[in-house]
């Protein structure tokens, strides 16, 4: 079966046509025919038989040629006796027909039921029907015009139905893709907004569609409303949060240089990075228009950022310096969260980057202790940290730097997966985009 809409449609489209035509050719032209052929043929059977009683009836052979000129005449036949000691007896030999000659069998076999002793029937001269009957003064030879045993070929009629059905179907595609259009236009609108992108739309079409559509647009605008208001949430609660933040950083610098005081000024930086990383998640990548940008150039920017503060990371394979339709500040925030995820866990990391022809594909490996298997969709979840991540000596974070990656890639309408990595042995974190 087709798996496009289109293909589907047009298949129940041409199903049914198809399916009439051979109902009718059969029922109508096969067998309609085919009686009109019997008909036909039974009538020149009985100006046959007459013709040979009447050559029988004659007392001399000269008498029976006589008469046999005048029936003839009057019934517009080519008819003669074959010429005395002809080696062609009555039952001499094969009926012959076209292959393609359908009506022709009916004809044959209606004139052996209707004559006996009837001789070879031959139906291949053009436009003519040769036959023998016997008779007391030898074989009585005939030509007679095809038009009188069977109707002619229908093709008139096929070409009526074919044109039609040409014409019909023609018609109804056009009306078939007016339908679907606007079904098309409603997935790939769908399609985009699940990527980010917010592309014109108006319903049309039927009554259903227009109201999958005005429901589509519907759920759309709660949706940027819902974002609107949650960014404007997060400013303030940002501003909130790290004014308090600030004045104990200000006022604990004013105390004397000690122990206790380091250790404080640890934990309001460890607080800051919290905030900075619940903000972060709570933010996403909504507020970011999307661009095309070189995926390349931005591994690049993410790999040279981790060196210069003292990573071990290098950049493995390139996309050609083609551009791809994303959010580039989300991705980028995205990357860094998987480096570093695999510096704090490992000692080097290699970042790779692979274009498809549907799919943009980041790579982050690490050699550190990697995930089991069945953890990694736990490790995936929001403020989810395993058994390492949760040790403060290995300065874990909030669990919260997989989790974005992932709502970053899904927005992108990709996913991130997590595997084994192959070469370095730790984790291989694969950010998957939809080009």
């Amino acid at each position: 079966m087709p798996r496009g809409l289109y293909g589907r449609a047009a298949l129940i489209l041409i199903v049914p046509i198809v399916t009439i035509q051979l109902v009718v050719s059969v029922t109508f032209i096969q067998r309609h025919f085919e009686k009109v052929t019997r008909q036909l043929t039974s009538g020149a059977i009985a100006e046959l038989r007459l013709m040979q009683a009447e050559v029988d009836l004659r007392p001399t052979r000269t008498a029976a040629v006589a008469r046999l000129a005048e029936l003839a005449d009057a019934l517009q036949m080519q008819a003669a006796l074959a010429p005395a000691g002809d080696g062609s007896g009555s039952g001499a030999g094969q009926d012959r027909r076209e292959v393609y000659d359908l009506s022709g069998r009916v004809v044959i076999a209606t004139l052996r039921d209707g004559i006996q002793g009837l001789g070879a029937v031959d139906l291949v001269t053009q436009g003519d029907v040769n036959l023998r009957l016997p008779t007391r003064w030898g074989d009585l030879v005939l030509q007679i015009d095809r038009s009188r045993f069977s109707a002619s070929n229908p093709h008139q009629l096929l070409v009526l139905m074919i044109v039609a059905s040409v014409l019909l179907t023609i018609i109804a595609f056009l009306f078939l893709s007016n339908q679907l259009r606007p079904i098309k236009l409603l997935a790939e609108a769908a399609d985009a907004f699940g990527k980010g992108q917010v592309i014109p739309y108006r319903p049309r079409g039927a009554t259903e569609v227009r109201a999958a559509g005005n429901a589509f647009l519907e759920m759309r605008a709660r949706i940027e409303r819902q974002i609107e208001q949650r960014t404007l949430m997060l400013s303030g609660v940002s501003h909130d949060l790290r004014t308090p933040i600030t004045r104990l950083r200000l006022g604990l610098s004013m105390l004397p240089e000690d122990d206790e005081t380091a250790a404080l000024l640890g934990d309001v930086a460890d607080m800051e990075r919290l905030v900075d990383e619940f903000l972060s998640f709570a933010r996403g990548d909504a507020t970011e228009e999307t661009a095309p940008v070189d995926p390349a150039a931005i591994a690049r920017r993410v790999v040279e950022n981790a060196v210069r503060t003292g990573g071990d990371v290098t950049l493995r394979g390139d996309a050609g310096g083609m551009r791809v339709q994303m959010r580039p500040q989300a991705v980028t925030r995205a990357l860094e969260n998987l480096v570093g995820n695999a510096l704090r866990h490992g000692t080097k990391a290699v970042v790779g980057v692979m274009l498809a022809e549907r799919t943009l594909r980041f790579t982050v490996e690490d050699d550190g202790p990697g995930i089991p298997a069945h953890q990694r969709d736990q490790a995936l979840a929001p403020f989810a940290r395993l058994d390492e991540a949760r040790d403060p000596n290995r300065g874990g974070g909030a669990g919260l730097g997989l989790s974005i990656a992932s709502d970053i890639a899904r927005s992108h309408g990709g996913t991130l997966r997590l595997g084994r990595s192959e070469a370095l042995g730790g984790l291989c974190a694969e950010l998957v985009i939809a080009r």
